[in-house]
């Protein structure tokens, strides 16, 4: 089997959760405890103290949200670890949902305040869809919160799986004294620390070693055998195989942001989640052992590096190995690339990499030549499937207002929805450019990113549509009805026909009267 001993080292995982939950400190904890940082930010409500090492962009630091998603690599225990860091926020839940085609597993992060809230719901059903394993981290338990047995019943029944305590606290909030770690009977007794690499485990001799009465009070060492003994009863011991069919979730219980229950977390999550899985294709699915190399694009950013203009393309390696300055083929554009210098990631900092193998994410410097989807192959012919775009939710008309600017804004609008940030549709009558959005945040930032990117000054109109629809069938039928509704067709970035519908009604016309052209409110139908 072709790099059998490099694919059983990695492990390719995103982290999710609604926003405030903790994601992105959880994500700085994992590259403390990999020893890649010395020192982790803090997000105290939503105010940045020290800019957190997986948020970038200028506006993400004035906001303290994440609207782009981070990668990092990092070894940890003769493991090589690929965390995608998504955003939280639901007005970029698109750029999460193209993220998770690229990861094995996730990691869920609940707030033990707030429970199950609707974007976690949301971002479960995506999960759910990809059959992706799931690993739960209970976060701020040093904060007065819900009762862990009411949060276990909150998630079996609101994410729709079983889940399995791994770790279990000890009170809460201001009396959270620590977790009892079932695998091995121990205690890890909480300390506040922002900074600390290593948790202090005590060892003891199952429930009844009287050390527990000493290290605790009567009271809460008597209520702690009692919680374990009923979970014991009632969960028993992990079916890993359980888990990597996403059937079972592991739980821990901690604090991110005082580093607390992160060592448990991380050791178990290496010891158990899947390496790099097979890909479906148009062809077939691609194994990661096969000897050729294959990958596709699930991420664009421009201007990572503001002072350098510079344009990277995420790709993630699905089969064989990826090689420095070897030719590949770009299938949609059916030409041969090769490149000087891939990078691997921590957040901001990169460095060249000369290969990589399946389950790893390369930064590729890209002129224009990708979109998100496109797949590089050693030769072979086909597109990895399952990278979608949906018909967004709110529409408004890109309106230049520094004519002496238009080349600077065509240029960044491009760019910027290559990226996937939003989506664009040209009209042909008047170059009308409508932009699409999942919500208001999306065009704040874009209209940010083009003034303090580009240097291109736009406002945004509200348009009255209420959904974009690609739209096929025999070219003369098409032709009709294009030249029927012209006032509502446009293309998108791909110079597909596009259906702006401005209501439901009209769209329901629409499909009555021209029967034989189909509406998809998604362009996955393609792939």
């Amino acid at each position: 089997m072709a790099y059998e001993s490099e694919i059983a080292k990695r492990k390719t995982f995103a982290i999710i959760a609604h926003p405030d939950a903790g994601k992105t400190t959880l994500t700085e904890k994992f590259l403390l405890f990999g020893g890649q940082i010395q020192t982790a930010g803090a997000v105290k409500s939503n105010k940045i103290t020290k800019a957190t090492t997986s948020d970038f962009m200028e506006i993400e630091k004035q906001r303290g949200i994440s609207v782009a998603t981070s990668v990092m690599t990092f070894p940890y225990k003769e493991k090589w670890i690929n965390i995608l860091d998504t955003p939280g926020h639901k007005d970029f839940a698109e750029d999460t949902y193209r993220t998770l085609t690229a990861v094995d597993s996730v990691i869920l992060v609940i707030d033990c305040v707030k429970g199950v809230e609707e974007q976690t719901e949301k971002l479960m059903e995506v999960c759910r869809m990809r059959n992706h394993p799931v690993i739960v981290f209970v976060n701020k338990m040093d904060r007065d919160g819900k009762d862990p047995f009411d949060l276990l019943e909150e998630l079996e029944i609101k994410l729709n799986i079983a889940v399995h305590p791994m770790t279990w606290p000890i009170n809460g909030g201001r009396d959270f004294k620590g977790v009892y770690l079932m695998s091995n009977h121990s205690l890890n007794l909480f300390e506040s620390s922002k900074t600390k690499v290593t948790d202090d485990v005590v060892k003891i001799k199952g429930l009844e070693d009287p050390k527990i009465d000493s290290l605790l009070n009567k009271k809460d060492a008597a209520k702690l055998r009692e919680d374990i003994e009923l979970i014991d009863g009632v969960y028993g011991k992990l079916s890993d195989e359980d888990y990597l069919n996403a059937k079972t979730a592991p739980i821990f219980f901690g604090s991110a942001l005082n580093s607390f229950g992160i060592q448990e977390l991380l050791d178990t999550f290496i010891e158990i989640a899947p390496n790099p899985l097979a890909r479906a294709t148009t062809k077939r699915n691609v194994e990661p052992n096969e000897p050729k190399f294959s990958g596709f694009v699930f991420k664009i950013h421009a201007n990572l590096d503001p002072k350098h203009r510079d344009r990277i393309a995420f790709l993630r390696v699905c089969s064989g190995k990826f090689e420095r300055n070897k030719n590949f083929t770009h299938v949609r554009l059916n030409k041969q690339m090769k490149f000087a210098n891939p990078y691997l990631f921590l957040a901001q900092s990169k460095e060249v990499m000369n290969d990589a193998y399946p389950g790893d994410v390369v930064g590729l410097y890209d002129t224009g030549n990708f979109k998100i989807g496109d797949t590089l192959s050693e030769g072979e012919h086909f597109m990895f499937k399952g990278i979608p775009s949906f018909s967004p939710e709110i529409f408004k008309e890109l309106i230049n207002i520094d004519p002496m600017k238009s080349k600077q804004l065509e240029k960044g609008i491009q760019q910027l929805t290559d990226e996937g940030l939003a989506s664009l549709f040209v009209q042909e009558l008047g170059n009308r450019k409508f932009v699409g959005t999942v919500g208001e945040l999306q065009f704040e930032v874009l209209q940010y990113r083009l003034e303090h990117e580009y240097g291109a000054k736009c406002r945004f109109e509200s348009r009255s549509i209420y959904k974009a629809c690609w739209i096929e069938g025999l070219e003369q039928n098409l032709k009709d009805f294009m030249k029927y509704r012209q006032n509502n067709i446009a293309y998108d970035k791909d110079e597909r026909p596009v259906f702006l519908a401005e209501t439901g009604f009209i769209l329901r016309m629409a499909e009555e009267k021209y029967p034989d052209i189909s509406f998809y409110t998604s362009n996955e139908f393609s792939v």
